[in-house]
């Protein structure tokens, strides 16, 4: 029944009139297309016809005359005259089946089998729900990590960063949050990714268990920017969709700097000029409109919990990007190079990190011990090059003495996993435990 309507769907969205234009001119990566520019509007897709193949582009621009059209791919080859084919403004339609299959930012499947399309067409950019309807955050949820449980607590509807350079883990700890978090769905945007990694996540860091509940949509590195920017709309589409049925959405976007790189390659590319580090003006809009489509959902719906990965360079936390999400979300991770050059994972900065969701997502009694860990973490970490170097003398400060005692367990309790939140508070409770010897002396 839900295929015939899926098929009534496309049947009546079947439009009567066809519109072509021809290139007019080609330069700088942009296509001028003459005899569209009456019809169509900035966002729109074309297809251009070449004579050995066929390539998508969208509309960045228009003008009396002219559309101005980004191509999807290679255009090498494209010739004066070629014909174009206006296909309107784009839109994706999920459906239940798509748990368990990778697609591509256009829904199409990168699995090589054969993906329906859900009844109801939804557009890649919507507005968020009205702010006075939102819900307020939910429960807890247990992550399958001490930390995340107790002293970087995570709540239905939250919205998390997850800020780290390369090669820290932070895609063995989004793996790690798949799997572990309680949700009922789970989309992970993999935005200009390195190829060969797609099938590596899949099959090993997410595993079968995570790939049951999981739908991936994919934009990989070699991509043009108008896809890999669609990607992180195609993904909160896809997530809005099992929200307003009700269902509890965990959304992972690794990373959103890719994103915003590649508007930022779409923007130049259109006449936008560049700002603060060659980033457009409009990328602080684009990133936060996607952030706040993500959250709490209406009463009667669900919830997107979303987690975005943040590339920072140099591990450069005012960096544009950076600060536009710790600006706009409701708490950050930091993952330390030095901290995973150790060999502590995950390398998690639980200084530098917070979440928003405290005090209220924990009880007086946690919270007491959520501050005693975190003022010894801080307490240790200030004077860190001092112990280090030997000039720390034992009974000076109380406070660093108690933080010196207790950083050994503490820095070991990150690495700790758990079955439910409970036994993370344990597992907290025996970490800020002194030593018999500490307490003796």
């Amino acid at each position: 029944m839900d295929q015939l309507k899926a098929i009534a769907e496309r049947i009546s969205a079947l439009r009567v009139a066809r519109h072509f234009g021809r290139v007019q001119a080609i330069r700088a990566g942009l296509i001028s297309l003459q005899g569209l520019n009456r019809c169509a509007s900035v966002g729109d897709r074309v297809m251009i016809r070449m004579p050995d193949r066929r390539i998508g582009g969208e509309i960045v621009g228009l003008t009396p005359h002219a559309a101005e059209v980004l191509a999807e791919g290679n255009h090498e080859g494209l010739s004066i005259g070629a014909e174009a084919e206006l296909l309107f403004s784009p839109e994706i339609a999920p459906c239940d089946a798509w748990i368990g299959r990778i697609i591509d930012p256009l829904g199409e499947p990168l699995d090589d089998r054969p993906l329906p399309r859900g009844a109801v067409p939804r557009p890649f950019r919507c507005e968020a729900p009205p702010a006075v309807q939102r819900k307020r955050l939910g429960e807890r949820l247990p992550t399958g990590m001490a930390v995340f449980d107790t002293l970087l607590p995570l709540v239905a509807g939250q919205r998390l960063g997850l800020f780290a350079g390369s090669g820290v883990g932070k895609s063995t700890l989004l793996s790690k949050l798949a799997r572990g978090v309680r949700a009922d769905v789970v989309v992970i945007a993999m935005i200009g990714e390195r190829g060969r990694e797609l099938r590596e996540f899949v099959e090993n860091t997410l595993g079968a268990q995570g790939m049951a509940r999981s739908v991936i949509v994919a934009a990989t590195s070699d991509r043009s920017p108008l896809i890999r920017r669609r990607c992180a709309w195609a993904a909160m589409a896809v997530a809005e969709y099992f929200r307003d049925q009700g269902k509890h959405v965990l959304l992972l976007a690794d990373s959103i700097t890719r994103f915003a790189e590649a508007h930022r390659e779409i923007a130049l590319a259109a006449g936008e000029p560049p700002s603060f580090r060659g980033f457009p003006p409009s990328v602080s809009n684009m990133v936060m409109a996607l952030a706040e489509r993500a959250g709490p959902g209406i009463e009667g719906s669900g919830d997107i919990t979303a987690i975005f990965s943040v590339l920072v360079a140099a591990s450069d936390m005012e960096e544009p990007i950076a600060d536009i999400l710790r600006g706009t979300l409701d708490g950050h991770v930091v993952l330390d190079r030095a901290i995973a050059e150790r060999g502590r994972f995950p390398a998690v900065d639980v200084v530098k990190s917070v979440s928003r969701s405290l005090p209220d997502a924990a009880l007086p009694e946690e919270n007491r011990m959520i501050a005693r860990a975190r003022a010894a973490l801080g307490a240790y970490a200030e004077s860190e090059l001092m112990i280090r170097a030997g000039l720390y003398s034992r009974g000076a400060d109380p406070k660093l003495d108690e933080a010196v005692s207790l950083y050994p367990q503490l820095d070991d309790f990150v690495t700790l996993g758990s079955k439910d939140i409970a036994q993370s508070f344990k597992l907290l409770d025996q970490a800020l435990r002194l030593p018999a010897s500490r307490v003796s002396s």
